[in-house]
């Protein structure tokens, strides 16, 4: 069933309400979109190797802080592997914001008051036009 015309004006402005209000999060949705990094890939592959031999010659050696040292080569090979932007300096995130918002939505309360007062608003009025 799709939207009528206000419930997309709504969800529209609760984008812009969400792009405005918490920037960071949407970076961090956003950030790992486009081509993955191939090169961490493989970097983290040869480091997981590396922590599995370490694991092994501690285990053969009979040495458990080797074994240890393994185990945590392999998680930080793992987490190079797997984890965007875990091995690079420098990496910007930056977001764009929709072309809705404008210096007057800066003036509105933090946190979205005003906005949920007006979505709560509209609520009520369209429970009391059904009944």
């Amino acid at each position: 069933m799709p939207l009528s015309e206000q419930e997309q004006r709504l969800l529209e402005e609760m984008e812009r309400s969400l792009y405005h209000n918490d920037a960071d999060f949407v970076a961090t949705v956003s950030a790992r979109r486009g081509k993955p990094n191939y090169t961490s890939l493989v970097v983290g592959v040869l480091v997981f190797v590396i922590g599995i031999a370490a694991l092994a010659t501690g285990v053969i050696v009979k040495v458990p802080i080797v074994g240890v040292l393994g185990f945590v080569i392999m998680l930080a090979g793992v987490l190079l592997a797997v984890t965007p932007g875990f091995g690079r300096k420098g990496a910007s995130t930056t977001t764009s914001v929709p072309s809705g918002s404008s210096s007057r939505s800066k003036a509105r309360p933090v946190g979205g008051a005003d906005f949920m007062g007006r979505l709560n608003d509209r609520w009520e009025k369209r429970q009391g036009g059904q009944d």
